[in-house]
């Protein structure tokens, strides 16, 4: 059911507004060094996880010019989460599109799980899920944001923690260099899943241009 998810609902209603949102918290991630003299809190966040060659720090909306800790974090937080939905999104579009599809029905009356097309027209259309189904989906995604993808325990290590004594999944049998390096690893695959899945919405929109799959029609 959780796949069902990935592939019907974070590849639309989610992707649009988390993408666009971690766009603009992404940018706090880097900044140029052709900028104007940095404040004193903007030097603080200069050696932060993410800050990396080829750009560096690049702030260019000024999100840290006046910001604390604090606020670094809130951003940060947004980042990986949108990062981790925009990874889960553009993984669902190739799944989908490669005619990948839960078996059996989705409703009922005998909707079955490949007759629902890919993309937007998944959840707007007439061949659209039906729209208990997509309330049902929604539900569960405010059901996971609001009590499950969060630092429950308020025991977090770092932005993005959600282990909360449960999902370890071996991590701390990892050393601090390796712990580090596997989260910068998913930040950068987040920011680029989240250009990804964004490129895959528009070109979707996009009459005549394919999102994914033209090459399966090649010999």
């Amino acid at each position: 059911f959780f796949f069902s998810l990935l592939a019907l609902t974070f590849k639309t209603i989610m992707m649009k507004l988390a993408i666009i949102s971690a766009l603009v918290a992404s940018t706090a991630a880097f900044a140029p060094s052709v900028l104007p003299k940095a404040t004193t809190s903007l030097n603080a966040f200069e050696a932060e996880l993410g800050a990396q060659e080829p750009l560096g720090f690049y702030d260019p909306l000024g999100l840290l010019n006046t910001a604390d800790q604090a606020k670094f974090d809130r951003l940060r937080y947004v980042e990986v989460k949108h990062g981790r939905i925009a990874m889960l999104a553009f993984v669902g579009n190739l799944v989908t599109r490669a005619g990948l599809h839960l078996p059996g029905n989705i409703d009922l009356s005998g909707t079955s799980f490949d007759s629902i097309p890919d993309g937007y027209a998944a959840i707007s259309g007439p061949d659209a899920i039906p729209q208990e189904g997509l309330g049902q989906l929604v539900a569960l995604v405010g059901i996971l944001e609001l009590f499950v993808m969060k630092d429950v325990t308020g025991n977090a290590e770092f932005p993005g923690d959600f282990r909360n004594g449960a999902l370890d999944f071996g991590w701390d049998t990892f050393g601090p260099k390796t712990q580090l390096r596997k989260r910068g690893i998913e930040l950068n695959n987040g920011r680029a899943a989240m250009l990804g899945i964004l490129g895959l919405m528009m070109h979707e929109q996009i009459e005549g241009n394919p999102v994914v799959g033209l090459f399966l029609n090649y010999n």
